[in-house]
C-alpha cells in the first residue's frame, strides 16, 4: 500500500516542482516545499481517490505550504534572483532555440506578480483545467480565464521587453 502511495505521488514530482518554482522563484525552496508536500500526503489519513481530486490536492497542500512558509518568515513572497544555474545551462546549450526559449520565459516569469505566476503555473504548467483552478483557487471560472489571459499577455510583454533575441539562422550555420 505504502509503495503504490508513493508511485502515486512520483508521477506528479515534476509538475509539483514546476509549480513550488513558480511560486517561490528558488529552486531550494521549491525542493523543501515539494519535499514537505510528499511528507503530509504521505501521512494523510484521508487520501482522495479520483485522480483528479488527488492531484488538486497534492497541489493544494503545496501551495498551503508556501504561504504557511511566507507568513512564517517575512511575509513578503521570496525571490532569489540568483541564475547561476540558468546561465550555466545557457552556456552548454548556447545557440540551442529551445534553451532560448525557456530561458526566456523563465526570466519573464521572475518578473510577472505572484498571482499572475501562480495561474500560468496551474494551469499551463501543471495542466489543470479552467474548472479544476478555479476550484483549487476557490474563485469563478470566469476569473481564472480573465487572469490566465492577463497573465499571459503580461509575461509576453515581459518577454518583448527582454534584450533576449534570437540567433538569425544564417549566423548559427555559421558557428557550427
Amino acid at each position: 500500500m505504502a509503495n503504490a502511495q508513493h508511485e502515486r505521488i512520483e508521477a506528479y514530482l515534476a509538475r509539483l516542482f514546476g509549480y513550488a518554482i513558480s511560486l517561490a522563484n528558488d529552486r531550494e525552496t521549491a525542493r523543501d516545499l515539494v519535499q514537505e508536500c510528499a511528507v503530509k500526503a504521505l501521512s494523510a489519513g484521508r487520501i482522495p481517490q479520483d485522480e483528479a481530486a488527488y492531484r488538486a490536492w497534492l497541489f493544494r497542500i503545496l501551495r498551503n505550504a508556501f504561504l504557511d512558509r511566507q507568513r512564517r518568515e517575512t511575509g513578503t513572497p521570496i525571490i532569489d534572483n540568483d541564475l547561476s544555474d540558468v546561465e550555466e545551462d545557457a552556456q552548454i546549450w548556447r545557440y540551442d532555440d529551445r534553451m532560448i526559449s525557456v530561458l526566456t520565459v523563465r526570466l519573464g516569469l521572475t518578473r510577472l506578480s505572484e498571482a499572475h505566476r501562480e495561474i500560468i503555473a496551474l494551469v499551463d504548467f501543471g495542466g489543470f483545467t479552467y474548472a479544476e483552478a478555479a476550484g483549487f483557487l476557490e474563485i469563478p471560472r470566469g476569473t481564472v480565464m480573465s487572469r490566465l489571459s492577463r497573465a499571459r499577455e503580461a509575461l509576453l510583454e515581459t518577454i518583448k521587453e527582454s534584450n533576449v533575441q534570437p540567433m538569425p539562422r544564417d549566423e548559427r550555420r555559421a558557428m557550427k
